[in-house]
């Protein structure tokens, strides 16, 4: 008699937590009964991607008119997927709705696409022939972010990026019509030097989430805990680790530049772009003297622009160099 009431119970108590859930995102976030055309889906992509990430106008600048809103689509996709996880403060209700969304994920490769994201999803899907793998293992990270706070050892954050970061490369690979084992590689080791410049930009507030990204052995070595973070002074010790990270990282890039070279033009540049981003983070921290506890070091609007600049002048002028200096710091 037990367990057919606990199955009678189950079903509300999932729908309370979604409700939870949705409470805290945005309404548009919540799946709609009916469908929305090719169109409103492609539209309500592009105004999420266009009005949530201020550098999405300078990426696409670079692209063919076409790809856009594959890019739009593949953004949302990631935007939404991550706020389910990220902006919703009850763990139980964020697990909830990222398994509900694992549902869709996998009805829209069925043909049953229900929200815009999906919507406009599926005809990349179909027109960029992208497995599911790399939207799935998005997911993966998402729902390890809910359960796991601190990271043994450098393999276990590179583990974490294999499902955080890297299936973004992967399908921009796919988009651009690029895949191939060879250039997956290349892009795992960028996209995960790039969530590394981003940790080590960020640790305080990650710290304040109760996340330490900072591989425990590696603090356990130069003698900082977590004490250490919460005073907010970057001491000797945290200094020395953070220098240590910020080359690895730095060596993560370079392992990555090469990937510009095998590309087409135009999917180059924005590589080319977002490595030397990436790079100029790991610059900004070395100008602090790697303090990144005191205050968030950020690359100057002056920077993003010659950034940009170069960028453009790299579409105007095909002989320039794409990879130039950047195989030590950003140029």
């Amino acid at each position: 008699m037990t367990t057919p009431a606990a199955d009678t119970e189950n079903p509300t108590s999932n729908s309370e937590l979604l409700e939870r859930g949705w409470s805290s995102l945005p309404a548009s976030y919540r799946i709609p009964e009916t469908a929305p055309s090719l169109a409103e889906a492609r539209g309500w992509c592009k105004q999420l991607a266009e009005s949530h990430y201020e550098n999405f106008h300078v990426a696409t600048w670079f692209l063919p008119k076409a790809l856009r809103p594959h890019f739009h689509s593949i953004y949302a996709y990631c935007r939404v997927s991550d706020d389910l996880g990220d902006e919703v403060p009850d763990r139980e209700a964020a697990l909830a709705l990222l398994d509900l969304w694992g549902r869709e994920l996998d009805a829209c490769y069925e043909g049953r696409a229900r929200h815009s994201v999906f919507v406009a999803l599926a005809e990349t899907i179909r027109v960029c022939s992208i497995p599911k793998e790399p939207f799935a293992d998005l997911l993966v990270a998402f729902r390890q972010d809910q359960t796991v706070t601190r990271f043994p050892s450098m393999t276990e954050v590179l583990g974490y990026c294999r499902y955080s970061a890297n299936p973004v490369g992967r399908l921009v690979l796919y988009a651009c019509g690029e895949q191939s084992e060879e250039k997956f590689r290349l892009s795992d080791a960028t996209c995960s030097a790039l969530q590394l410049a981003n940790f080590w930009q960020d640790v305080k507030l990650d710290f304040a989430k109760n996340r330490v990204y900072l591989p425990q052995d590696d603090m356990r070595r130069f003698g900082v805990t977590d004490e250490t973070i919460a005073a907010g002074v970057a001491s000797a010790e945290f200094r020395a680790l953070l220098r240590f990270e910020v080359e690895f990282a730095r060596s993560l890039f370079a392992q990555g530049l090469p990937l510009i070279a095998r590309v087409n033009r135009d999917l180059a540049l924005d590589l080319d772009l977002f490595s030397r981003g990436g790079l100029e983070i790991l610059l900004a921290i070395e100008r602090r003297n790697y303090d990144v506890l005191t205050v968030r070091p950020s690359i100057s609007k002056c920077t993003k622009l010659a950034l940009a600049l170069r960028a453009v002048t790299g579409k105007l002028l095909p002989f320039l160099s794409l990879t130039g200096k950047a195989g030590g710091r950003a140029a």
